[in-house]
């Protein structure tokens, strides 16, 4: 499937260039990742210095996914009927107030009730990043944006693991939570200065029976969910990893808190590699066409996952070298799969995109929560995420399978 550029008359493109929407969006998206990659390291640390159990600091990403998730419905339509900047000013202040919540958390209980928030602020990234993204392009430069989105967020998850583990090897854990103090005021700072309003208010969006309405037309959809399947299963599939290598990896391998952040340098550094490869790709074959090979990889992780560490004792490179295929393929599927979703809905993007997010970040929590039931990490890594490799490959099928939609502005052709 290839996506023609299509004219830009809607909105003046000087408003913002692509790079400024790029950047902007990459830091708003990657708000989310961040914050869980920096905290887990600190998690069997957290453990002990609460006296409590590790299922009760699992709750701590588990709630936090659930905020993130459930709130995108929200701040998403909201962005449509007040405007984008507003809703994100709003949100981030919640963020903000969460990590100084978490800072200084007496108990566990404290600290679950503040990721939760920290999962509920931080959830307008995702829900309004790509919406505005979609006020202002669509088709091949929509998806090129998304890349770059890509390419910026395999960075800061990358190296967000290693600061954690480096930061409170050094200073605590509590020092975590000083670093998402400073990123939420860093991201408030840099929005309010150089984010340009892209939605124009419309309270009549976020009417009852309007918003029922845009939810309804979305779920139905069978376009927009296999893009969301997609998505759940694909990008989704970090979320899960987030859960259980810390576990795997400090608790069953024996890697100490700084090893596991470098380790986690596999994971990030094969996205951001999957990202530079599709951004060279897209200029010659376009963000549908290449998605075939980014599925091959999702396959091969999944298979790698799900028969080596059964057949062969579990070591770092059986772990990590199926989880880097799969996180190489999933680079594909972003760009192509979020301009695909939002294309067919101009009028409802904060909607669209929160739906959307909420279902990517739905997968990392089933995900999650799946993988909780089982005694052994081990076991749950090589039966959780092959199961949602195989969610993304059957749902790319169903989506192939579907006739192209109407889309304003743009021309699909296979």
């Amino acid at each position: 499937m290839n996506v023609q550029p299509a004219p830009r008359t809607a909105t003046p493109p000087a408003l913002m260039s692509e790079r400024r929407v790029g950047l902007i969006g990459a830091l708003l998206v990657a708000i989310g990742p961040i914050s869980m990659a920096l905290f887990t390291p600190a998690m069997p640390q957290i453990t002990h210095d609460f006296a409590t159990t590790s299922a009760m600091v699992k709750l701590t990403i588990s709630l936090y996914f659930a905020g993130f998730a459930l709130a995108q419905l929200v701040c998403g339509p909201l962005s449509d009927g007040f405007g984008r900047k507003p809703v994100i000013m709003a949100f981030m202040g919640v963020y903000l107030s969460a990590s100084i919540l978490a800072l200084v958390s007496p108990t566990i209980e404290v600290l679950i009730a503040a990721r939760f928030l920290q999962g509920i602020g931080g959830s307008v990234g995702v829900a309004t990043a790509r919406a505005v993204v979609r006020d202002l392009y669509v088709g091949e430069r929509s998806a090129r944006i998304m890349n770059l989105i890509g390419l910026i967020l395999g960075v800061g998850p990358a190296f967000a693991p290693t600061i954690g583990g480096i930061t409170m090897e050094l200073f605590g854990w509590h020092a975590i939570f000083v670093l998402m103090v400073l990123f939420g005021l860093a991201v408030m700072l840099i929005c309010h200065r150089a984010l340009k309003e892209t939605g124009a208010r419309d309270l009549s969006r976020i009417r009852p029976r309007a918003l029922a309405a845009s939810y309804g037309r979305l779920f139905s959809n069978s376009y927009f969910m296999s893009c969301g399947l997609i998505m759940a299963g694909g990008v989704g599939a970090f979320y899960t990893l987030a859960t259980v290598l810390p576990f795997v990896l400090m608790d069953g391998i024996g890697l100490s808190p700084t090893a596991f952040g470098f380790s986690m340098l596999a994971q990030s550094g094969a996205f951001f590699l999957g990202s530079l490869t599709v951004r060279y790709a897209m200029r010659r074959f376009g963000a549908f066409r290449i998605l075939p090979f980014g599925m091959a990889f999702i396959v091969a992780g999944s298979l790698g996952l799900a028969v080596l560490l059964r057949v062969f004792e579990p070591g770092f490179v059986l772990i990590m070298a199926p989880v880097a295929l799969y996180a190489y393929g999933a680079a594909f599927v972003m760009p192509a799969m979020s301009t695909a979703s939002l294309a067919p809905f101009p009028t409802i993007a904060g909607a669209a995109s929160a739906v959307a997010g909420f279902m990517q970040m739905s997968g990392g929590l089933v995900g999650g929560l799946f993988a909780g039931l089982f005694a052994d990490p081990v076991t749950a890594l090589a039966t959780v995420l092959p199961t949602m490799g195989l969610i993304t490959l059957c749902s790319w099928l169903w989506w192939r399978s579907l006739p192209e939609p109407a889309m304003a502005g743009t021309v699909l052709s296979r």
